[in-house]
């Protein structure tokens, strides 16, 4: 596609913009960040137009070389026609900026906090037949943010590893905007939305969390396992293992609430949904 928009505005209409970030894998074309600018390979000031395939995606670095005449508009081009994510199948990884001796996790209007009790502490608010889906291991002022984000085909496309996000280039789109990074599935389909509060503390108030047929929806009020219709809503834990634990654990984590046997075949969600409704409404 090659929409072209003539305006006097510089903005750059949302649906151009999309197109851009899947065309360049969701970062720079020339170093992967996923932290980015959108710049006119032709200077602006000379078309004053929005064209999809004349856009791309520049780190803040290069694209003020480019700007500054180090960095010449042919290797823009030369990265654009083969963008750095797309060329490695994952996006460059990006450094988070967490540490200190205590640590929050909001989901779904559920707390999760945790304080160094010397090494090897851990707090696992989400974790799914044994893979810790989010969970922080403080040590020695340490706060290290771990974190996995499977699709519907049990395929990892969001990976935090010790403060390391990676995050794959399958997704429909992928915005990592100020604070917050949301992952989109289709127009109008978040699987995740994570705001980071760095030094200590992230919240997720809206997405789905999967594995192995479990589907978790977090609501900026609540959380509902689909599949068999657990409503979970102004919990709270403080200095546990664990949280929210689903399925067969072979080292058992202790947690505010574990379910042991869950459907994995026949997730009914409209009557998980009808179900929600009904606690929301005695509240």
């Amino acid at each position: 596609m090659n929409d072209v928009v003539k305006c006097t505005s510089r903005n750059i209409p949302l649906p151009i913009q999309r197109e851009v970030r899947q065309r360049c894998g969701f970062g720079c074309v020339i170093c992967g960040m996923p932290l980015y600018e959108y710049e006119h390979m032709m200077e602006w000031a000379e078309v004053k137009r929005h064209v999809v395939d004349e856009i791309t995606l520049l780190c803040d670095q290069h694209h003020r070389e480019k700007t500054g005449g180090l960095l010449p508009r042919e290797i823009v081009e030369e990265a654009n026609r083969n963008p750095f994510n797309l060329r490695e199948g994952v996006k460059k990884p990006y450094d988070l900026h967490f540490r200190g001796a205590e640590a929050e996790i909001v989901i779904g209007g559920n707390k999760f906090t945790c304080k160094d009790q010397g090494y090897g502490t851990f707090m696992i608010p989400v974790s799914v037949d044994g893979v810790p889906l989010v969970g922080f291991v403080l040590t020695d002022g340490h706060l290290l943010l771990n974190m996995v984000v499977f699709n519907e085909f049990n395929v990892p496309v969001m990976h935090i590893k010790n403060n390391q996000l990676f995050q794959s280039t399958i997704p429909w789109d992928i915005q990592l905007v100020g604070t917050c990074l949301t992952i989109r599935e289709g127009k109008g389909d978040i699987l995740i939305e994570i705001i980071f509060n760095p030094p200590n503390k992230i919240t997720i108030n809206r997405g789905r969390f999967l594995k192995n047929g479990v589907e978790i929806l977090v609501r900026p009020t609540n959380i509902l396992i689909i599949n068999n219709a657990s409503f979970i809503s102004n919990c709270s834990a403080h200095n546990c293992s664990g949280g929210l634990i689903v399925g067969h654990h072979e080292n058992r984590i202790g947690g505010f609430m574990t379910v042991e046997s869950v459907s994995r075949l026949n997730r009914n969600l409209e009557a998980a949904l009808a179900f929600e409704k009904e606690c929301l409404a005695r509240r």
